[in-house]
């Protein structure tokens, strides 16, 4: 089952609002709740052409997991760590499919890492080795993880070059009905292929990663896990067009622009 958030793009009498929906065909059927909850449909199925979809997210925390790929690891010289490396970025750096990633003055070199992101169901904390980790995930989704990556060298830590607004593109779809264990993650620039690989190829992968996360901090329902990015990463420049493409959620598309002077 697909989930999405959408605002009408009718202006009058509707509510500005996100609300959420599951994703049939080519329409959209409001549901009463957030998808982590009960909920229930409600209203009349609408066109997707008459919608404009948001982040399926609003989380309290987006878990990031770096070097997850060898080869990333290695393309940058670093080694592949021996416990997941964890980041956080904050909520405010998200945006929606179609949504502008802006260019920030303080870097002259802005990345793209096209990303499997896990959406948490319910809250998550200080799991055992019996439980099962993907019982606690709604859902799976595309992630880019842009990062500054002159500012991440430089910095030493993660947080600025990772946590400026507009640098965590998600979406359009949280898809429930699917395994995260071997998914073709793709991320292309102006329709020229950057970054490819798949989610079997992770040194960690994604039931681990909730489990360790979990006892690293809690994990409440909503919650973002970006699982780490493949080989390729590359500059994005003002008038780019970027897609995070993984196989059964479907595309994640943002413009790119320029810095804000």
């Amino acid at each position: 089952m697909k989930f999405c958030r959408f605002v009408s793009s009718e202006p009058v009498g509707v509510s500005a609002f996100p609300r959420y929906a599951i994703v049939n065909d080519d329409h959209v059927q409001e549901i009463s709740a957030a998808p982590w909850t009960k909920w229930s449909p409600t209203g009349q199925p609408l066109p997707l052409t008459s919608v404009r979809l948001t982040a399926p997210v609003a989380p309290t925390k987006i878990v990031c997991v770096g070097r997850n790929y060898a080869a990333h690891a290695a393309e940058l010289g670093n080694d592949v760590p021996k416990e997941p490396l964890i980041f956080l970025k904050p909520p405010t750096s998200i945006v929606g499919p179609s949504e502008d990633i802006v260019l920030t003055k303080y870097s002259q070199r802005v990345e793209h890492e096209g990303e499997l992101g896990l959406v948490i169901r319910r809250r998550c904390s200080h799991l055992n080795d019996r439980e099962d980790p993907l019982s606690y995930v709604l859902g799976y989704t595309c992630v880019n993880d842009v990062t500054a990556r002159d500012l991440q060298k430089s910095d030493v830590q993660f947080t600025r070059a990772k946590g400026f607004d507009t640098f965590c593109p998600v979406g359009p779809y949280i898809e429930s009905e699917l395994s995260p264990d071997d998914l073709p993650v793709e991320t292309l620039v102006n329709n020229e292929v950057r970054q490819f690989g798949r989610t079997s190829l992770m040194v960690f992968p994604p039931a681990f990663l909730v489990r360790w996360i979990s006892r690293m901090m809690t994990l409440e329902p909503g919650d973002l896990i970006a699982t780490g990015t493949p080989a390729g990463v590359g500059p994005l420049i003002a008038g780019d067009v970027v897609d995070v493409r993984i196989e059964g959620i479907g595309m994640l598309r943002n413009p790119v622009h320029a810095a804000i002077a």
